[in-house]
């Protein structure tokens, strides 16, 4: 994997994820308090008192462990700033790459109501593009956790034609911080990316669950044997035989040549011998 020059923690210096998913938005007053903040005269937001925010925050650990526990995949590049190689007003800070896969991670937590995959994947279209796009990666996980106790996965792939209108519009709005000019919004509704959402149900409170869980964990390996012995039976049958018996077993074949097996009692098979 080619490297990327390091970002100084200036966000002031580069459009980041978070900053595409503002301009590509339909918040004009967003817009311009982020424009305002790239040419410094306002401050960057204080988010200290934005619980979403701060439990993402606190969650964003443990949101790493659980897809890693989950995909068996690993995360590398926690919190690694890149800055693109030729697009140097383009940036991003990672929450991680899957290494296996090169895929940009994005960790997330989502309240519970209202919520929906369709939603999650808008909501986070443009940071994940963006990220893509900086970091030179076709795939792009969520990794979402919500308020509901719920966790899910969502891939989603590399876009041209999304990430040339993002682009388009991040470099009209560099533009615009670096000449003073007032932005509006786009109003152009981007392609939908292709996505894949995986979803994982935590099945360990369901009584039934675990009653069929040990049922199938205990005839596991029986079933398997009982089929290896059907197969078996069936090819020891004479082929001009239309029955065969032996050992309480009874096999019958049928006029298009189908073997089926009943038990017998012993008594019954040694009378027939």
């Amino acid at each position: 994997m080619k490297p990327f020059a390091k970002l100084p923690h200036d966000r002031r210096q580069y459009i980041g994820g978070s900053d595409a998913r503002i301009i590509m938005g339909n918040e004009e007053a967003d817009l311009v308090r982020l424009w305002r903040e790239k040419r410094g005269e306002l401050d960057a937001q204080d988010l200290s008192n934005n619980l979403v925010v701060q439990l993402g925050n606190v969650t964003e650990e443990l949101n790493r462990r659980w897809y890693e526990r989950s995909s068996g995949y690993t995360i590398i590049d926690i919190q690694n700033h890149l800055r693109h190689p030729v697009h140097k007003w383009m940036g991003a800070t990672l929450d991680g790459r899957v290494h296996e896969t090169e895929a940009v991670f994005e960790s997330k937590f989502m309240l519970p109501w209202s919520f929906s995959e369709e939603a999650a994947a808008d909501k986070h279209m443009a940071q994940l593009q963006h990220n893509m796009w900086v970091a030179n990666a076709r795939e792009g996980v969520l990794s979402i956790i919500t308020g509901g106790g719920k966790w899910l996965e969502i891939k989603v792939f590399a876009d041209p034609i999304y990430q040339h209108m993002l682009f388009t519009a991040e470099k009209k709005f560099w533009r615009y911080v670096q000449d003073g000019t007032r932005p509006s919004l786009l109003g152009v509704e981007p392609p939908r990316p292709r996505s894949e959402t995986v979803n994982v149900a935590d099945m360990t409170r369901s009584n039934l669950w675990a009653e069929f869980a040990a049922v199938y964990l205990r005839t596991r390996d029986a079933h398997h044997a009982h089929e290896t012995a059907r197969a078996e039976l069936k090819k020891l049958v004479p082929e001009e035989a239309r029955e065969a018996f032996g050992h309480g077993l009874r096999a019958k074949r049928s006029k298009t040549g189908a073997i089926s097996f009943d038990r017998i009692a012993e008594d019954a098979d040694a009378s027939i011998q």
